[in-house]
């Protein structure tokens, strides 16, 4: 089977070029192709020689991903089910908002970190995306959309836990962000979130300029390691002094991510406890209601409980959001991704739910 082209970086690429005695400009020139012109062989790519082109198609390939499903939501959000080359099956979710076009990607096939609330944990790991694999999502996501659209911002929040996955994701970054030859995503609108796996989070700071959100759910190790498996691994103690020591650029802030589950995690107690863990970090908090899945034995607080814990902690002086549910319907909403084709969300073919028009997405503001 063929190399994926998308998985070589450049000096890779140049490296295979210079073999071959081709000047290093030809490393941009194919890289536009596959990432900004969308190239889907390197018969298109007609600045390059003949005699080129017949030895890229024979070393290598041009990967895509297979459109299994697309389910749309009554909010407008849109969830595609992709399969890979070898059958394996990953979900993305495409949320329009008012001034954005996010895409959530996926950067494993399930999940190995048993998070107790998150329906991608029930698949367990499958194994990891390669970088041409996570950027393919964000390809093929394009090129359902019309002329006028583009993917404005990226989260890698799908399935998996990025930062276990660290050589492929941050070679994908590198390949989201890259305004000159790549898709050109700035990284200031590109977030990653992590379980929170101390080493990886210090090595992506320093090697990437991304947003970092961490997930976080509960304000007791006890807790905590009864949600989140990782936890034993890496303590609140230790997340939260790596949290602290991160040199982060002026006015940016790390994200908090917080699922609220009704009786457990919401107490006035625990708002003061996660105001004092959050001491000393620039920081925002993101509220999480629950999002219910097959299977799952947690509640969604009521809005009053809802209401009560985001004004206690925003009376001890922090920037609280609460993340609206986008897509629950189609089961495309925060942890409740798993990679299975549904029989209660018809497929675009089957129900004629297209991503039909720039109107069309652009109704839905969260």
């Amino acid at each position: 089977m063929k190399s994926n082209i998308k998985d070589l970086d450049s000096q890779e690429l140049e490296d295979w070029l210079g073999a071959r005695r081709e000047a290093p400009y030809r490393v941009k020139q194919i890289q536009k192709w596959l990432f900004q012109k969308g190239a889907g062989s390197f018969a298109e790519m007609t600045n390059l020689s003949s005699g080129l082109r017949a030895d890229l198609e024979r070393e290598y390939s041009i990967g895509r991903l297979k459109t299994l499903q697309r389910s749309c939501s009554r909010d407008g959000t849109i969830k595609f089910l992709f399969e890979l080359a070898d059958a394996v099956s990953i979900e993305s979710v495409l949320i329009p908002e008012a001034k954005r076009l996010t895409l959530c990607v996926s950067t494993q096939a399930g999940c190995g970190f048993g998070c107790a609330f998150c329906a991608t944990a029930l698949m367990g790991l499958k194994r990891n995306l390669s970088a041409s694999e996570i950027v393919e999502q964000i390809l093929e996501v394009r090129r359902s959309l019309p002329a006028d659209m583009r993917i404005t911002h990226a989260v890698l929040m799908g399935m998996g836990e990025p930062l276990a996955n660290y050589r492929q994701t941050v070679k994908a970054v590198r390949i989201m962000s890259d305004a000159d030859w790549g898709i050109g995503i700035s990284p200031r609108r590109i977030t990653l979130s992590t379980v929170g796996l101390v080493p990886q989070i210090k090595k992506l700071i320093a090697e990437t300029h991304v947003n970092l959100a961490i997930s976080l759910h509960a304000t007791t190790d006890e807790i905590r390691s009864q949600l989140m498996p990782v936890n034993r691994k890496y303590p609140l103690a230790e997340l939260m002094d790596c949290c602290r020591s991160l040199p982060l650029p002026k006015r940016r802030r790390i994200t908090f991510e917080y699922v609220m589950l009704q009786g457990i995690n919401h107490s006035a107690e625990d708002a003061r406890r996660l105001s004092g863990l959050l001491n000393g970090i620039r920081a925002k908090i993101n509220l999480i209601p629950f999002n219910p899945h097959p299977g799952s034995s947690y509640r969604r607080p009521g809005p009053e409980e809802l209401l009560q814990f985001q004004n206690a902690l925003r009376s001890l002086g922090h920037q609280v959001n609460v993340r609206e549910a986008r897509g629950d319907d189609i089961q495309a909403a925060c942890g409740q991704l798993l990679g299975a084709v549904s029989s209660e969300t018809a497929s675009s073919e089957q129900s004629g739910m297209e991503v039909a028009s720039h109107s069309s997405l652009l109704t839905a503001h969260s």
